[in-house]
């Protein structure tokens, strides 16, 4: 089934913040911005047993209890089982994300993509989400940026596992869709080689942004279009370092990123575009993507999110992005 025809919107709110990401954030402040999220007309949430340990899907369950069910569209993600065991949050080996969420919940993190963790991960988040239904279910972090040279074996546990069982689950009607959610366009591919099983969209997170998009506009997004795999595109301000945050991939930026930033910056403000309005409504452009779901762990920001999206950006403003080679020559942008 097609995303896009239960979507409510081309905006979404990724919680990954919730769960203390980078920062420890109080409960007061996660509540209040997923309130600003509801009252803003933000209708589907996405979130992760990994992001803080469980923390990000235990404060959403707890924000929307009260919300009606049938009027918000919901994701979250297996791949990680959450223990009650504790361990060193700072001690994690989580690839390129080491420390992502040293201020997220103590709790165990265990890896599996196996079938019987896949139908776990989805009983436990339902717990944690107070919920009795998911919408979307995505296989988490499938990818050499986690896994390193062991990302294939990971891959094939989850090919054999988490795969199945969640084409079972929407065959059968339990979710509406499901697919995978990364960092790297290379499992995508993959994925859409296969015969079978077959996903519905996917969650493709720092790599269709106005900084990052080369590689997957060559296969991944025309394939995918081809298939009907919708993309909802994760991270569309790279991390926070378009929309004046200081980190791209989930670290500091390099000084190379940041001076493509600034380049950018200075053609957005030359045509008086705001940065968050050029980010989004490029992610938006490609016709395979389905909708964007930036984070926040401020109320203010999702105001923001907002209205960039009903920004107006000239068109003389993708041209000149093109003319200085900020964005690929055959990249679509948005005609209005």
């Amino acid at each position: 089934m097609s995303i896009k025809s239960f979507l409510p919107g081309r905006l979404g709110f990724g919680t990954a913040p919730l769960g203390n990401m980078f920062r420890a954030i109080p409960d007061e402040e996660a509540a209040a911005t997923v309130d600003a999220a509801w009252n803003n007309g933000i209708r589907y949430f996405d979130t992760a047993p990994f992001y803080g340990a469980g923390l990000s899907e235990i404060r959403l369950g707890e924000a929307l209890t009260d919300r009606p069910r049938d009027e918000f569209v919901l994701s979250t993600k297996v791949g990680r089982v959450i223990l009650d065991e504790i361990e060193d949050p700072s001690a994690r080996d989580l690839g390129e994300k080491g420390g992502l969420f040293e201020h997220g919940r103590p709790n165990k993190i265990v890896n599996d993509y196996s079938a019987d963790a896949t139908l776990r991960s989805i009983e436990d988040s339902l717990k944690r989400l107070k919920t009795d239904r998911l919408d979307i279910v995505w296989v988490h972090d499938v990818a050499q940026d986690f896994y390193g040279d062991e990302w294939l074996a990971a891959y094939e546990t989850a090919r054999t596992g988490a795969f199945r069982v969640l084409q079972r689950l929407r065959d059968e009607g339990v979710i509406k869709a499901w697919g995978l959610g990364v960092n790297r366009v290379e499992p995508l591919e993959l994925t859409l080689d296969l015969e079978e099983p077959k996903p519905d969209a996917f969650l493709l997170a720092g790599r269709y942004t106005l900084l990052d998009h080369e590689r997957a506009l060559q296969r991944l997004l025309p394939a995918a279009k081809a298939q009907n795999v919708d993309i909802v595109v994760g991270g569309p301000y790279s991390s926070g370092v378009l929309a004046g945050g200081q980190h791209f991939e989930y670290q500091k930026a390099p000084a190379p990123v940041i001076a493509k930033v600034e380049r950018i910056k200075a053609l957005a403000e030359e045509y008086g575009v705001g940065i968050k309005a050029a980010a989004l409504r490029f992610s938006l452009a490609h016709p395979a993507v389905a909708a964007a779901i930036p984070g926040a762990s401020r109320p203010s920001r999702i105001a923001e999110d907002v209205a960039a999206l009903g920004e107006k950006v000239p068109a003389a403003f993708w041209t000149a992005l093109r003319t200085e080679g900020l964005i690929a020559p055959d990249a679509p942008v948005p005609t209005a």
